[in-house]
């Protein structure tokens, strides 16, 4: 053979913000390695949170340059598109916000390989052991979030898919308190997850059978020269759809959702209900429209079943829950439904799905920053074994601390798409969107399109049900005289319930700017 074998070519400067949290990830498994056990914490978390605001800055840049956009970098692996980018700053925001959670004391175990209760555990506790692993086990997380849905072929998002997921196993066995609900969360999660991730990659495999090529634009050629109805093609959408709705905690693939969250320690919950959620929808988007979108009116009936189950389920659950962790878990598979519902908004020209894409994209934003101050909220209501989480213990908490109870309750309003929050618009642009595919697509899917947003309307009814509860629970009821206390707030906490707050009311009460940056990313979006 005299081929010459010819050098990839890498954008590094398309992929620089990306580069750069994998690279921070790296160096923060050397300071493990070498760093006095006494210096790791004082080295991590300035190097954890400088290379997330730096790689948020590289993004900022990217945009503004404009010229390293629109291309499909790394030989075609990785998309830089203005989603792209716009899911990548939401995430290095997110991930910022709960570093600074994850950097409070108390929420992680001294010893996770010690037995719970055991003479080990207590003996590492006394000697004020740590485990600062979890500041690159974040990165190297945070790093597969921003390149799950800038993925452009499937081999690609499995890499990612996998990098984000196992650091996130790790971490959800890390809780302090309630030790062995956090190991079996851990272990669920991770059982659970590698399922999905095999059906994934076995739906990656069937594709490819049929249309020779893993990548996404290969993909969507191939749906336009090729049957529609070839098996391969329809048992890998299956399970590529598993894989991928299993990530979002949709129906009927979201049972590991309460229990992880519930035993997560709460900023890895935090980070795991925003983060992963908006890196997992961006991931849908990448494969149902760009890799998918010739058979959207194959996969769409599907898609509707499973929003409207994830609706009723999220909705409906959410009721009979006592502990505030799994509530909120529940909430977060009912938005997930709410979600699906701007996915199923496709239009027969792509370049008309910019309106959707940007309600999704709205919707991520506020929805996530508002979860993140949810949980920050939560961190701070304690008991004597560690943080509050039964709903009884939250009564009379508005006499106890006004200040908290209000702005957990304005959380809880904003969940519910109450107007003058940034949830109801949120709402309101998915349902729009949804609603004007429908009437373009004609009587029979625009009758399946309203009802599936009347049934969405309904589902954040009876949600603000459970949410209305909480809140009366909080300012009606008489404070237990052995009730919780509200611990005080480092500065990070501070920061990040003051960040969450600001974007909620802000864009409930002036949504344009935040809208218009969604529709610029949109309209950035290249496809087939």
């Amino acid at each position: 053979m005299n081929g010459v074998i010819e050098a990839p070519t890498i954008e590094y400067g398309a992929l620089a913000p990306l580069l750069l949290v994998f690279g921070a990830a790296v160096l923060g498994v050397l300071v493990e390695a070498f760093a006095p056990r006494y210096l790791r914490r004082a080295i991590h978390m300035p190097l954890t949170l400088l290379s997330l605001l730096g790689a948020f800055a590289l993004v900022i840049v990217t945009v503004v340059r404009g010229d390293v956009t629109g291309v499909a970098a790394a030989m075609g692996a990785v998309a830089i598109d203005g989603p792209s980018l716009f899911i990548w700053g939401v995430v290095l925001i997110l991930s910022a916000v709960c570093v600074l959670m994850i950097n409070d004391e108390g929420h992680f175990v001294a010893s996770a390989a010690a037995v719970p209760g055991s003479a080990e555990e207590e003996e590492a506790e006394a000697a004020g052991s740590e485990h600062t692993e979890v500041y690159p086990l974040v990165l190297f997380a945070v790093a597969g979030m921003m390149l799950f849905p800038a993925a452009n072929d499937l081999l690609t998002m499995f890499v990612a898919l996998e990098v984000m997921s196992l650091p996130l196993y790790l971490l959800c066995g890390l809780a302090r308190r309630r030790r062995l609900l956090s190991q079996e969360a851990s272990m669920k999660y991770f059982l659970l997850g590698a399922f999905s991730s095999a059906f994934f990659l076995y739906g990656a495999a069937m594709v490819y059978g049929f249309a020779g090529t893993v990548s996404l634009t290969g993909i969507s050629k191939a749906l336009g020269t090729s049957g529609l109805l070839d098996p391969l093609l329809m048992i890998g959408l299956a399970l590529l759809g598993v894989g991928l709705l299993f990530k979002i905690g949709a129906a009927p693939f979201q049972a590991w959702k309460p229990d992880v969250y519930q035993g997560a320690p709460t900023p890895v919950t935090a980070l795991m209900a925003s983060g992963t959620l908006v890196a997992a929808v961006g991931a849908v988007l990448r494969v149902f429209w760009v890799g998918l979108g010739n058979l959207d009116w194959n996969w769409r009936p599907v898609m509707w079943a499973v929003a409207a189950l994830t609706m009723i389920i999220g909705s409906v659950l959410a009721i009979t829950q006592t502990d505030i962790k799994r509530m909120l878990a529940y909430s977060s598979i009912a938005h997930a439904g709410f979600l699906l519902i701007g996915v199923m908004a496709t239009y027969d020209k792509p370049e008309q799905n910019a309106g959707s894409l940007s309600a999704i994209l709205f919707y991520l934003l506020v929805y996530s920053l508002t979860t993140v101050g949810a949980f920050a909220v939560v961190t701070m209501v304690r008991d004597p074994g560690g943080e509050a989480w039964h709903l009884s213990r939250w009564a009379g908490l508005g006499k106890r601390s006004p200040i908290l109870a209000g702005v957990f309750a304005f959380f809880l309003l904003a969940f519910a798409g109450i107007p003058l929050t940034s949830g109801f618009f949120g709402k309101y642009a998915v349902f729009t969107a949804a609603l004007g595919s429908g009437m373009e697509a004609g009587d029979s899917l625009g009758g399946w399109m309203t009802g599936l947003v009347v049934l969405g309307v309904v589902a954040s009814a009876v949600a603000a049900f459970f949410y209305v509860r909480v809140i009366v629970l909080m300012f009606f009821s008489e404070p237990a005289a052995d009730g919780p206390t509200i611990a005080v707030p480092s500065m990070g906490t501070v920061a990040v319930i003051t960040v969450a707050l600001l974007v909620t009311v802000g864009v409930g009460l002036f949504p344009q700017p935040a809208l218009d940056l969604a529709n610029q990313a949109a309209s950035g979006l290249f496809i087939r």
